[in-house]
């Protein structure tokens, strides 16, 4: 499986990207299953489920502090990415075993915050994954077609206050990250980038194969 870190690229220019990734899969004309990682600057999205309420600022002020919101695809209400947020995007063949893409996901998760002695877990009834603090990454995927896009978001070290202008996939809990947890010894985004693609590669029996962001770009027409 491919992979690359992208560094800070716009919400829809990644979801592009995800599509045309997805459909050169679909369209069987040698397209390689593929993990984006990346961060995004502020942007509010509204999966399928999403209620409108649970954005918490008006158009007035997002526009005024340079958040977009964008209605997507995946599953799930409301999440907030900004940056110091590391957001993973994986495209790749999944069938009917969704349950296990995200599973591989979130058990990644839990073991790089287990590195840094961050005890975490998955909640079945609050998706995404919760610490003793909070909600610590969220989680989100669409399947369609067999090939998923989409993905997780894990908290490494964004401004938690910029979680305020949402209730987070709807629920009225305390969000957290890396950075509030263990203060300097969190990783960078691309150190966390790298241990992830490592683990999410094992997870899912394949090779993980690093490539250039600028090529993968090209590549894809982005």
């Amino acid at each position: 499986m491919r992979w690359a870190y992208l560094g800070r690229i716009g919400y829809h220019r990644a979801l592009a990207l995800q599509e045309r990734l997805r459909a050169a899969i679909l369209e069987g004309d040698g397209g390689a299953e593929t993990l984006l990682l990346l961060e995004h600057p502020p942007v509010i999205t509204l999966g399928r489920s999403a209620r409108r309420e649970h954005v918490l600022v008006s158009e007035e002020e997002r526009a005024a502090r340079a958040v977009e919101l964008h209605q997507v695809g995946r599953g799930g209400d409301v999440t907030y990415h900004g940056p110091g947020q590391l957001v993973g995007y994986p495209v790749r063949r999944v069938g009917r075993g969704v349950r296990e893409h995200v599973r591989a996901m979130t058990d990644a998760i839990l073991a790089l915050l287990a590195r840094f002695g961050i005890e975490a877990y998955w909640e079945e009834d609050k998706p995404g994954v919760w610490c003793e603090a909070g909600k610590i990454a969220a989680v989100g995927v669409d399947a369609r077609d067999g090939v998923a896009i989409h993905g997780f978001a894990l908290n490494l070290c964004p401004r938690l206050e910029d979680f305020r202008m949402i209730v987070p996939c709807g629920l009225q809990a305390p969000v957290t990250s890396v950075a509030a947890l263990v203060g300097e010894r969190a990783p960078s985004l691309e150190q966390a980038a790298r241990i992830l693609a490592g683990d999410l590669s094992a997870r899912w029996r394949t090779a993980p194969r690093e490539v250039p962001a600028a090529s993968l770009l090209e590549e894809a027409g982005s």
